[in-house]
């Protein structure tokens, strides 16, 4: 029984496509009601097992009652996936509002915090279990532009080691997962534009910029019992970028 946070598009929903092929029950949380549901009710038709549920990350309340209504509808909880985040804009320091700089951190870090301490305690009753958080290249190596969206994924690594010690003892382990540029709705503003495609290739060695379903992959691996030895890595999924 999986969560999956933002699971309505983008990588999100790839991961959710992916999850329920593999046989598991998957829980898309998000905001986007109408494309949350009617990807849910794709799986199911599909011959999946999923199910929509409103869910802002930034909400202790909704937290709680997002693992609640999991535990009701499936009697356990084994993996979940701190998939949600929004972008953070290109403002560098000396021009971030303070306003922008709480939002992006509320989404992107408070979010994955508020997840794993709801999921973990329903992983503890369950025996364990995996959870998986979205970081980015910029959680690891300085960004050329933005000020907030680094911060923020930065905050995901470190959290991430935090909880995977903590957690261990309970058979939870938690892994960290930071993509290079990926072609999601997220960043289609972005891909409009040629050029800047065009540089995204360049700075990236394997050429080409990924798509939700390579990220989604690792993901996966992450969640299962082929990873049962990892716990707080960092699994970097960036075509070389971090490698320069």
């Amino acid at each position: 029984v999986c969560i999956v946070t933002g699971g309505a598009g983008g990588m999100g929903a790839a991961e959710a496509r992916l999850f329920a092929a593999e046989g598991a029950s998957v829980v898309i949380a998000d905001v986007k009601d109408e494309p949350g549901g009617r990807l849910a009710a794709q799986i199911s038709a599909g011959g999946g097992a999923a199910r929509y549920m409103h869910l802002d990350v930034a909400s202790d309340e909704g937290w709680a009652r997002v693992v609640e209504e999991t535990l009701g509808a499936f009697g356990r909880l084994d993996v979940l996936v701190n998939n949600a985040g929004i972008g953070g804009g290109d403002e560098d320091v000396t021009d971030l509002s303070a306003a922008k700089w709480d939002r992006v951190l509320a989404v992107n870090a408070t979010g994955v915090f508020l997840g794993t301490a709801h999921a973990a305690g329903a992983m503890r009753s369950c025996g364990g279990g995996s959870i998986i958080n979205i970081s980015s290249v910029y959680g690891l190596v300085g960004a050329p532009m933005g000020a907030a969206y680094p911060a923020s994924k930065g905050a995901v690594r470190s959290l991430t080691k935090a909880a995977a010690v903590q957690l261990a003892p309970d058979r939870i382990r938690v892994n960290s997962v930071h993509p290079g540029f990926v072609d999601t709705p997220q960043t289609r503003w972005m891909m409009a534009d040629p050029e800047v495609v065009a540089d995204l290739r360049a700075r990236t060695p394997l050429g080409w910029i990924a798509r939700p379903e390579d990220i989604a992959w690792g993901v996966l691996y992450l969640a299962s019992d082929e990873s049962a030895y990892m716990t707080g890595a960092e699994f970097v999924i960036d075509g070389g970028i971090t490698a320069q």
